[in-house]
C-alpha cells in the first residue's frame, strides 16, 4: 500500500527541487526524505528522480505522476477542511507585503484575520516586489501582496487595488512656475521606488526621452525614507500619494503639475503558488481583495 506521507514527500522534492529543501519543509531529515522516496519508487516500480552531483531532476515518469500526487494531497486537504469549522483554521501563513500596502490597508486586514481565525499565526515580511516575487517562487513565503501579476506556472493572482503615481515635492522646494518641464524638475534629484521597480524604469525612460542625459534618481525600497527625503526638500519624488493624506492636508507636501506623459498606476495583486497547502493563502487573498475594495483609492 502506498503511504500518503511518501507521496507528500515526492511532491515537495519535485516542487522545491532538492531533498534538503523538502526536509526543511516537512520538518524532517534528508535521510528520511531519501528513504521515503526510495519506498515510493519501490511501491510504484518506477524511478521518480534522476540524481547527480547537481541535485535531483524528475524523470519522464516522475513528471507524469506529479499531478496525480498533487490531486491525492488536495483530496486529503479538502477532507480536513470539510471536517473543520471555518474559524478553527490553524498553522502559520507567511505573507510578503509591498510597503504601499503596509501604509494603507494591511492593519485592517490583520485585524480581520485575527478575528476570523484566532488560531492562525501570521509571519509578515515587508520588501520590494522584486524580492517578494523571488521569495514566493522559492516557497519562502506562502502569499504575496505585490505589484503583479506574477506570470509563472502554477501561480494564482487575485487583483487587489490600483493606486495612481504623482510628482510630489515640499513647498520649500523652489522649482519655478508650473507646469514644470522635465528638464526643470530634473535639476534636483528625483526620489522614487528602487531601481529594479517598474516606476523607477518608467521615470528614467521618461527623463531620457526628454533629453535629460544623466538624471539623478534616488531609488529606495523604504517608502518612509522616500517621504522623509521629499519632506526634507532633497528633491521631488514620484510616489503613490494614497498614504500621504496628512502631509498633503498640512501643506507639508504638494502635488506638482508636470509637462510629461501620464504616470502609470501601481497595480497590486495577491499572488500564491497553487498546491495542497495553499488553502489558507487563497482565503486570506480573498479577504484582502474585499478590504482593498473598501479602501479609498482601491
Amino acid at each position: 500500500m502506498i503511504e500518503l506521507r511518501n507521496v507528500e514527500t515526492f511532491f515537495w522534492v519535485a516542487t522545491l527541487g532538492s531533498f534538503r529543501a523538502a526536509s526543511d519543509k516537512l520538518n524532517t531529515t534528508q535521510p528520511a526524505v531519501s528513504q521515503r522516496i526510495a519506498a515510493l519508487e519501490a511501491d510504484l516500480g518506477v524511478r521518480l528522480f534522476d540524481r547527480d552531483a547537481r541535485g535531483v531532476k524528475l524523470t519522464a515518469k516522475g513528471h507524469e505522476l506529479l499531478s496525480h500526487a498533487e490531486r491525492m494531497l488536495q483530496v486529503r486537504r479538502d477532507m480536513f477542511e470539510a471536517a473543520r469549522e471555518q474559524n478553527v483554521m490553524t498553522g502559520t501563513v507567511r505573507i510578503g507585503v509591498a510597503e504601499t500596502i503596509v501604509q494603507t490597508w494591511l492593519p485592517t486586514l490583520i485585524e480581520l484575520i485575527h478575528a476570523a481565525y484566532p488560531a492562525l499565526v501570521l509571519e509578515i515580511e515587508v520588501d520590494t516586489t522584486h524580492v517578494l516575487r523571488s521569495h514566493l517562487m522559492a516557497r519562502q513565503i506562502d502569499l504575496a501582496f505585490l505589484m503583479g501579476p506574477v506570470l509563472e506556472a502554477r501561480v494564482e493572482n487575485l487583483p487587489l487595488c490600483s493606486y495612481p503615481l504623482a510628482w510630489v515635492a515640499s513647498p520649500m522646494l523652489d522649482l519655478g512656475p508650473e507646469p514644470l518641464t522635465l528638464d526643470r524638475i530634473a535639476r534636483l534629484p528625483i526620489i522614487t521606488y528602487p531601481s529594479n521597480s517598474a516606476p523607477y524604469r518608467v521615470v528614467r525612460d521618461m527623463l531620457t526621452r526628454a533629453g535629460v542625459a544623466a538624471p539623478r534618481m534616488y531609488g529606495s525600497a523604504s517608502m518612509s525614507m522616500v517621504v522623509r527625503m521629499t519632506l526634507d526638500a532633497i528633491g521631488s519624488s514620484v510616489i503613490a500619494p494614497v498614504f500621504l493624506g496628512k502631509e498633503l492636508a498640512r501643506g507639508e507636501l504638494r502635488i506638482l503639475q508636470v509637462q510629461a506623459d501620464p504616470l502609470p498606476e501601481l497595480s497590486f495583486t495577491a499572488s500564491w503558488v497553487q498546491g495542497p497547502d495553499s488553502h489558507a493563502a487563497r482565503l486570506i487573498a480573498q479577504m484582502a481583495q474585499k478590504v482593498a475594495a473598501q479602501t479609498d483609492g482601491g
